[in-house]
């Protein structure tokens, strides 16, 4: 099996550094341990992608009336499973 790709990042306590990502970090952590998920954490060194990359997966999540919540995370949850990604 071949490493994962190797992505530059702005390390996470720079953040406060840049005032867009600074602006972004509560939303963007994982409210279980306050680290940023690798998959918005790529996007650091763009916070323009990092804030529409956020605005997509916002909507995906409860930006519609024809699933339920709980749909919508199990979804996720199985999509996560066939991807062997704990996201």
């Amino acid at each position: 099996m071949k490493d994962p790709a190797w992505i530059k990042t702005v390390p996470q306590p720079e953040w406060n550094e840049d005032p867009l990502l600074n602006s972004l970090l509560e939303q963007v952590k994982d409210k279980e341990n306050g680290l940023v998920d690798n998959i918005m954490a790529v996007h650091s060194i763009n916070p323009k992608s990092l804030e529409a990359h956020n605005a997509v997966y916002s909507s995906a999540m409860t930006g519609t009336a024809s699933l339920r919540k709980v749909e919508r995370e199990l979804i996720a949850l199985v999509v996560s499973l066939e991807n062997h990604c704990h996201y």
